[in-house]
């Protein structure tokens, strides 16, 4: 019998990459369809994301906290890009996502996607994006669920999801991976990264 991998060739080469792309996807949908299915969410719905006394809190949608004074699990639906940036932009954050995932595809090479260290990187990254993109074209919004609150400074960061962890973790991994070739030659972790040997073709 011929094994997937043989039949196709392509993820054999890129097999950490599509492993990290679906694993990210499916734990974001996962937990979005978890969050959705605890607090009842529907399109137009109040948002479960205000404490009590806030302004805009709604009786009956108050948020879970698994760590009070800090974080809080929240259900609200985000019209715009990660951490709520670009609200009203959906045409256009899809357009950009798609771009996103056919640069990777395209310019593999020069990204140096036959490396084990930028298939992780950007395996996550990619699985973040389709995320994403998934919940504007079926959902016409992103659901965001994870609220942290930092008290020392009363700051309440924008309430984000597993895809838009997996964006930014993506990005700094990347770029941390492009930058280790350069700590220079007696570096050991350079030295491992410089002479680890490309995937197979």
């Amino acid at each position: 019998m011929i094994s997937f991998c043989s039949k196709f060739p392509h993820f054999r080469k890129y097999k950490t990459f599509w492993t990290l792309v679906a694993a990210v996807f499916v734990l974001d949908q996962l937990t979005k369809l978890i969050v959705v299915a605890a607090f009842g969410w529907e399109a137009d719905a109040p948002p479960t994301y205000f404490l009590p006394g806030e302004i805009g809190y709604v009786p009956g949608h108050d948020p879970v906290a698994i760590i009070p004074g800090f974080f809080y699990i929240v259900c609200i639906d985000n019209p715009g890009a990660a951490f709520s940036l670009l609200a009203g932009w959906q045409i256009g954050l899809s357009i950009f996502a798609l771009i996103a995932l056919a640069a990777i595809f395209f310019f593999r090479k020069n990204l140096e996607l036959e490396r084990r260290p930028f298939q992780i990187s950007l395996g996550v990254l990619a699985g973040g994006i389709v995320g994403n993109l998934v919940d504007r074209l079926a959902r016409g919004c992103v659901i965001d669920f994870l609220d942290v609150h930092v008290p020392l400074v009363n700051y309440r960061w924008p309430a984000f999801n597993v895809a838009d962890c997996a964006i930014v973790v993506g990005v700094i991994l990347y770029l941390f991976f492009s930058l280790l070739p350069q700590l220079g030659r007696n570096h050991p972790q350079a030295k491992r990264f410089n002479e680890e040997e490309t995937l197979d073709k």
